[in-house]
């Protein structure tokens, strides 16, 4: 990790994206699509092994993704504008549209419960969350011990899921570690040498998931529960400990996947630019061919060939939804420009403050 250097007051506009940033992206979000179809079958041991080796590491490594990319955040004209029109609108459609439909099989929410999200949409609570105390975590003299403390401790209390909160403080330490890594760490983990282990250790990881899943509460892997709560049912210390040992796996398994992401533009980084609507619009799908169609019930009585089945329908519709024809259409929905929220003048004197700079 490295110390956080002083920030300008305002910042310039993103340069030319990253061409590994946007490789990472893109192979996370497979394991995303994949991991919420994987849900559906999680009593099912073929599928359950897969399910908590994505669930020990996919989110961590977007968190930290997700801090390392938010780390120049200051909270200037342009910043803010951003946030509103990336994270708040397209929370606010998605968590309410997913709630609706929900509703209409099911009966719940009632009434709708918009600033506690049931589903994905915390994600785009959380990143609003986080953008926002990113100065307060650069400015404390230890913040990554101190994110630590708070995601350990957070299990110990009630805490309401007003924006997901628990999720937020659980995953607190990822997003601030990302803040603090550099491109030259990023470089390290692409050695020969540690890209062989790390192939190592992931597959290791997923047969020791495949064997012990079976015995072990997969709640723990959704960070959201009080340590004594159905179905933890843990002491503090049980608990305490349980979330330690999920972040020291959530770090390696993330560093060994970073490891592993491909350095070199390719297909996968146009694809990995556009993940947003990938994540934003799945949920959708596996919400209608559950609810509508009942299609995993049906399909569970084939067994590994339904999960294998799912995981490739999974693989596809995450491709598709990262191509360009869908963020065209999407764009103007879920990345508003929203020229009449905001103050031109001010935004156009940080920019030009920011070239001076």
């Amino acid at each position: 990790m490295t110390s956080l250097e002083p920030l300008p007051l305002t910042t310039a506009p993103p340069k030319e994206r990253v061409a590994y940033l946007d490789n990472a992206r893109y192979w996370v979000m497979l394991l995303v699509v994949i991991g919420h179809v994987l849900t559906q079958f999680t009593e099912m041991d073929s599928a359950r092994g897969v399910y908590v080796w994505i669930y020990s590491f996919h989110m961590p490594f977007f968190v930290l993704i997700s801090g390392y990319t938010a780390r120049n955040y200051v909270g200037d004209a342009r910043q803010v504008r951003r946030i509103v029109s990336t994270l708040v609108v397209p929370y606010l459609i998605t968590e309410t549209a997913l709630q609706l439909i929900t509703r209409h099989y099911t009966g719940e929410p009632d009434p709708l419960m918009i600033l506690s999200p049931q589903w994905l949409a915390w994600f785009m609570a959380a990143l609003f969350i986080w953008r926002l105390t990113t100065p307060i975590w650069r400015a404390l003299r230890y913040p990554i011990t101190t994110s630590i403390i708070i995601s350990l401790a957070v299990g110990l209390i009630e805490v309401p899921n007003v924006l997901a909160l628990p999720k937020v403080l659980g995953f607190l330490p990822f997003y601030v570690v990302g803040m603090h890594m550099n491109r030259q760490i990023f470089e390290r983990l692409g050695a020969t040498s540690v890209r062989i282990a790390s192939a190592t250790l992931l597959g290791a990881a997923l047969v020791v998931c495949y064997i012990y899943s079976k015995s072990w509460t997969t709640d723990w892997l959704l960070w959201k529960q009080r340590y004594d709560e159905d179905p933890l049912s843990a002491t503090a210390l049980e608990g305490i400990t349980q979330r330690a040992e999920l972040l020291v796996i959530g770090f390696v398994l993330t560093f060994a996947a970073l490891s592993l992401v491909p350095r070199a533009k390719s297909w996968t980084t146009a694809l990995g630019g556009r993940t947003f609507y990938a994540y934003l619009l799945h949920g959708y799908f596996i919400l209608v061919l559950d609810l509508q169609f009942d299609l995993f019930d049906k399909i569970d009585q084939y067994g590994v060939n339904a999960v294998i089945a799912c995981i490739l329908g999974a693989f596809i519709l995450a491709n598709l939804l990262m191509t360009k024809p869908v963020s065209r259409i999407f764009r103007p929905i879920f990345e508003p420009r929203l020229k009449g929220l905001f103050r031109e003048a001010e935004e156009k004197k940080a920019a030009a403050e920011a070239d001076k700079a």
